[in-house]
């Protein structure tokens, strides 16, 4: 019986290994009959054993198993399409393979690979490349059609696709693009043409054109039914290099807007300047920083400075909030898991350090570390080689740890609730973030920079923030930092209706602040006895009616319900 292996995914993909009646031995030993590339493989990993007439695989006890159709097995009778997965590794078992395809099955092969081929070259289209994109669908479709030219002409109406023509090369096909627009498909057996107009989201996106000889041009119906096919590929794989160009460039005003330079702080206050310096310094090193500062000060936003700013800012960053997740799933997430290794483990996961393989982890809240996990972790700093949760392989590891904390480590150091080998290892370097309180000149830079992305986020148009909005925000002591700042704006823009932030759209908290000595506390409170006499004037005017005294003030409804709850009206108005 004729039969074998097919690889269909993995390092083996295409490859084919005939089975005979000898025994066929799969690992990663050099002398195997089918090698295996992954590290995870064992050396003698499973056999194939021809016994009573049948093929059987028979598992050597793999640490990761042997899996037939999904399913681990120690032994199996293998039937044709039967699925085999070894690590990454996917073969096929088949028998009786087929005769030598004919001269038509093979030219007709020879077309679904090219479109197979096809569709994989337009998937990996990047953005900023379109050209790469068109030459590939030119050259490919030669290999589907008996073409002798062919061009791709990209743009949204007949005058770009005119202005693409010439840069080309192939100004004559100019005359039809106005057709070509309004008719979506154009054959022309007399000039040996087909051209296929390209639509994404139902707008004109480009035009396929494709020349034929002479012997061919008589054809041309039957190979516009062809390229339309194509066409439809085309210009879905269009769309995506479209999709992905946009996110680009949405993803660059997104870093350019979080602002702050290459450090992305926001801020020129001379602690800032200080913490900008220092992690200059630190980013191109591979040693562990500490980042210390209350809750809110902004510390994922310097590691993720250090990691932009070091040798490793094309790799993975990883943060993980050691403070949100229990214990047990604390450590699958940092060292991953074996299937099997504990219920629920459906499937091996990777790790986050795994996974930052290269990169950057930054373990937020490194206090909140259980002791079983602080052990672990030190001795991946160590050695730097782990394990995953239920595995018996060593991994290597090349990561850089960042870690950040509010509490005080060395005090709990000192108390034993943390491991005192542990905080030496991790406090090589240490970075204080400062809070806004001691910084309080970034607090209108701040602002500002919080009101352009929640103003984006909403939706609205707020042309700045009001004099005296600032000064409430320059008066408050802000005990939540820089989060706190954030969400108070948010809220502003959320809740106003002017086209600037005033005071009343402000929590009442911040409002409410005393003023400090620094401050026009004189000014701000004759502002808001101003406001006070207005609103029981109008009040009184109209007769007790809310919407009325509004109108008679200029403002919306809401506005004036949080005036009056701001200035403390509530009873007066009663």
């Amino acid at each position: 019986m004729e039969a074998e292996f097919f690889a269909v995914d993995g390092p083996l993909l295409g490859e084919r290994f005939p089975l005979g009646n000898a025994a066929v031995r799969i690992g990663s030993a050099p002398s195997a009959h089918i090698r295996l590339m992954e590290a995870e493989a064992a050396r003698e990993h499973c056999t194939v054993q021809f016994e009573g007439g049948r093929f059987h695989l028979v598992d050597h006890r793999s640490r990761v198993g042997t899996y037939v159709n999904g399913m681990r097995i120690a032994r199996h009778r293998l039937e044709p399409g039967d699925q085999v997965s070894i690590c990454e590794t996917v073969l096929i078992y088949r028998e009786d393979s087929p005769a030598p395809p004919s001269e038509s099955q093979q030219h007709t092969l020879l077309r679904a690979c090219s479109l197979l081929f096809l569709t994989r070259a337009l998937a990996t289209s990047t953005g900023g490349h379109r050209s790469v994109f068109a030459d590939q669908i030119v050259r490919l479709i030669a290999d589907m059609v008996p073409c002798r030219e062919g061009a791709i002409l990209l743009g949204h109406d007949a005058d770009e696709l005119r202005a693409a023509a010439v840069e080309l090369g192939q100004a004559p096909l100019g005359e039809w693009l106005g057709r070509i627009c309004r008719e979506g498909t154009v054959a022309d057996p007399a000039a040996g043409l087909v051209a296929i107009a390209l639509y994404v989201r139902g707008e004109i996106a480009g035009v396929l054109a494709v020349w034929f000889p002479a012997e061919e041009a008589v054809h041309v119906s039957h190979h516009r039914d062809t390229l339309s096919a194509i066409g439809t590929v085309a210009a879905a794989a269009l769309e995506n290099v479209r999709s992905l160009e946009r996110l680009q460039a949405e993803n660059a005003s997104l870093i350019d807007r979080l602002g702050g330079g290459e450090s992305g702080m926001v801020g020129a206050s001379p602690a800032v300047r200080k913490l900008q310096r220092m992690v200059a310094r630190v980013a191109p090193q591979d040693t562990p920083v500490l980042i210390l500062g209350e809750s809110g000060t902004g510390k994922e936003l310097v590691a993720r400075a250090l990691h932009r700013q070091s040798g490793r800012a094309a790799k993975p960053f990883m943060a993980i909030n050691c403070a949100a997740l229990t214990e047990t799933l604390l450590e699958s997430e940092l060292f991953g898991h074996e299937k099997g290794s504990f219920t629920g483990a459906i499937a091996q996961k990777k790790g986050k350090l795994e996974v930052a393989q290269g990169g950057t982890v930054f373990l937020d809240e490194i206090g909140e570390l259980p002791v079983t996990l602080q052990a672990k972790l030190l001795r991946v700093l160590q050695e730097r080689e782990f394990e995953r949760v239920g595995g018996t392989h060593t991994l290597k590891l090349d990561i850089r740890l960042l870690a950040a904390t509010n509490r005080d480590l060395a005090a709990e150091a000192r108390r034993g609730t943390f491991r005192e080998d542990l905080f030496h290892r991790l406090n090589v370097v240490a970075l204080n973030v400062p809070p806004l309180r001691d910084r309080s000149e970034d607090i209108p830079a701040l602002a500002r920079h919080f009101l352009d992305l929640s103003a984006a986020r909403c939706r609205r148009r707020v042309a700045g923030i009001s004099p005296e909005a600032e000064r409430c925000l320059m008066n408050y002591s802000w005990p939540g930092n820089i989060r706190e700042l954030e969400n108070a704006i948010e809220r502003a823009v959320v809740l106003g209706q002017s086209d600037s932030l005033l005071a009343e759209d402000l929590p009442e908290a911040v409002v409410e602040a005393p003023a400090t000595p620094e401050a026009p506390g004189a000014l701000h409170s004759s502002l808001a006895a101003s406001k006070r006499q207005a609103i029981l004037a109008a009040w009184r005017e109209a007769g007790g009616v809310h919407d009325r005294a509004a109108d008679l003030l200029n403002l919306h409804p809401n506005s004036l319900r949080r005036l009056i709850r701001t200035l403390k009206l509530r009873d007066v108005l009663r």
